[in-house]
């Protein structure tokens, strides 16, 4: 059985055929968008049709569906008469990008903290207590990230959740998905001892909580820039090397 038949099976029988090829482009986009953010997939990489479709054994009209679905997610670089490739990183990129969460998530923050409610105070703290008790499982370890990834993005996604601007929600996952990218980059060429994200992470809540708007503002600000300042350092000392 291949790994969409195993997809194919879990779900409802007598769906029809455009069930199963909505569910097949599916699993597609969620496994080659897992397999981009992790770096299984490098950048600049050529996504010719046929491979990516013997890579999930997967047909080929599922595997365009997924391809533009990620191309419009900024995930996929589409390139007229020249197919699909994995996006390019670059300093001057990951520069824009954190220049720019930081202005959207700053104030999707601060517009949470002005809507505040009981259980959205709540699920901060949870999702902080949550993603503090996951270790951060390196690449040399040989271990899966993806559920520190999963409670990081949770707990990020906690803190903007009561912006009041669903679009806004939209926009800054869309760049934590970027930024996820150049985070798997840094944990492999780390050149520095490592940082203390749990105490960063906690900052941040303990400020939101609070209701310190700019202290809160201010350590997730931080945060994004401690992480452009570290690979700025890391891909330096590489270059040197």
């Amino acid at each position: 059985m291949t790994l969409v038949d195993q997809a194919l099976a879990e779900s409802k029988a007598g769906e029809g055929s455009r069930a199963e090829k909505v569910t097949t482009a599916t699993f597609v986009y969620q496994h080659l968008r897992r397999d981009i953010l992790k770096g299984e997939l490098k950048p600049g990489q050529k996504l010719q049709i046929d491979q990516v479709a013997a890579r999930y054994s997967a047909g080929t009209n599922p595997v365009r569906e997924a391809l533009n679905r990620l191309s419009s997610e900024r995930l996929v670089d589409r390139h007229e008469q020249r197919g699909f490739s994995v996006p390019q990183l670059s300093l001057d990129s990951l520069r824009e990008l954190v220049k720019t969460r930081c202005w959207l998530e700053a104030k999707a923050l601060e517009e949470s903290i002005a809507n505040r409610t009981q259980a959205w105070e709540d699920n901060v703290i949870l999702t902080y207590h949550r993603l503090s008790r996951t270790k951060v499982r390196l690449p040399e370890e040989g271990g899966d990230n993806s559920e520190w990834e999963i409670k990081h993005r949770a707990f990020h996604n906690a803190l903007i959740a009561a912006c009041g601007s669903s679009l806004l929600i939209n926009y800054c996952n869309e760049m934590m998905d970027h930024a996820e990218r150049y985070r798997y980059i840094s944990m492999i060429i780390a050149t520095t001892p490592r940082r203390d994200s749990n105490e960063e992470h906690r900052l941040i809540m303990e400020a939101t909580i609070d209701g310190n708007v700019e202290l809160a503002k201010e350590q997730l600000v931080n945060q994004y820039q401690t992480t452009l300042r570290l690979l700025e350092e890391q891909l330096e000392i590489v270059g040197a090397a």
